[in-house]
Protein backbone atom coordinates (compact mmCIF):
# COMPACT_ATOMS: atom_id res chain seq x y z
CA UNK A 1 0.00 0.00 0.00
CA UNK A 2 1.31 3.45 -0.86
CA UNK A 3 -1.70 5.72 -0.40
CA UNK A 4 -1.06 9.44 -0.71
CA UNK A 5 -1.64 11.26 2.57
CA UNK A 6 -1.67 14.85 3.81
CA UNK A 7 0.63 15.36 6.78
CA UNK A 8 0.97 18.25 9.18
CA UNK A 9 4.57 18.29 10.37
CA UNK A 10 7.05 20.57 12.05
CA UNK A 11 10.48 20.87 10.43
CA UNK A 12 13.05 21.91 13.04
CA UNK A 13 16.11 24.05 12.38
CA UNK A 14 18.17 20.95 13.23
CA UNK A 15 16.46 18.98 10.41
CA UNK A 16 14.26 16.96 12.77
CA UNK A 17 10.76 16.28 11.42
CA UNK A 18 7.90 15.93 13.92
CA UNK A 19 4.65 14.53 12.51
CA UNK A 20 1.67 16.26 14.16
CA UNK A 21 -1.29 14.76 12.27
CA UNK A 22 -2.23 12.99 9.07
CA UNK A 23 -5.32 13.15 6.90
CA UNK A 24 -5.97 9.75 5.39
CA UNK A 25 -9.08 8.64 3.53
CA UNK A 26 -10.88 11.84 4.50
CA UNK A 27 -10.17 11.65 8.25
CA UNK A 28 -7.73 13.83 10.16
CA UNK A 29 -5.91 11.80 12.79
CA UNK A 30 -3.78 13.55 15.42
CA UNK A 31 -0.48 11.78 16.08
CA UNK A 32 -0.18 10.83 19.75
CA UNK A 33 3.39 9.50 19.56
CA UNK A 34 6.25 8.88 17.18
CA UNK A 35 8.39 5.79 17.12
CA UNK A 36 11.28 4.75 14.94
CA UNK A 37 12.35 6.63 11.82
CA UNK A 38 14.87 5.65 9.18
CA UNK A 39 16.13 6.50 5.72
CA UNK A 40 15.59 4.09 2.84
CA UNK A 41 15.96 4.25 -0.92
CA UNK A 42 12.40 5.51 -1.32
CA UNK A 43 12.52 8.28 1.33
CA UNK A 44 12.50 8.94 5.07
CA UNK A 45 10.19 6.55 6.97
CA UNK A 46 8.31 7.24 10.22
CA UNK A 47 6.28 5.01 12.52
CA UNK A 48 3.53 7.06 14.16
CA UNK A 49 0.66 6.22 16.50
CA UNK A 50 -2.76 7.87 16.38
CA UNK A 51 -5.73 7.70 18.75
CA UNK A 52 -6.91 4.17 19.38
CA UNK A 53 -3.30 2.96 19.20
CA UNK A 54 -3.41 2.75 15.40
CA UNK A 55 0.10 2.56 13.96
CA UNK A 56 0.95 3.97 10.54
CA UNK A 57 4.18 3.80 8.59
CA UNK A 58 4.66 6.99 6.60
CA UNK A 59 7.32 7.85 4.04
CA UNK A 60 8.38 11.39 3.17
CA UNK A 61 9.91 12.01 -0.25
CA UNK A 62 12.06 15.08 0.37
CA UNK A 63 12.71 15.80 -3.31
CA UNK A 64 8.98 16.18 -4.07
CA UNK A 65 7.61 16.99 -0.60
CA UNK A 66 5.07 14.16 -0.99
CA UNK A 67 4.00 11.88 1.89
CA UNK A 68 2.63 8.34 1.49
CA UNK A 69 1.18 5.72 3.83
CA UNK A 70 3.20 2.53 3.45
CA UNK A 71 1.38 0.51 6.13
CA UNK A 72 -1.83 1.26 7.97
CA UNK A 73 -4.17 -0.55 10.35
CA UNK A 74 -7.22 -2.13 8.88
CA UNK A 75 -10.02 0.38 8.99
CA UNK A 76 -13.20 -1.54 9.89
CA UNK A 77 -16.68 -0.25 9.32
CA UNK A 78 -18.80 -0.11 12.46
CA UNK A 79 -22.50 -0.88 12.08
Amino acid sequence: MTDPVEVEARFGADGKITVLSLTWRGRTLPVTSMGREWDAGDGHHFLVMTAGERIFELVFHSTSGVWNVVKAPEMRAVA
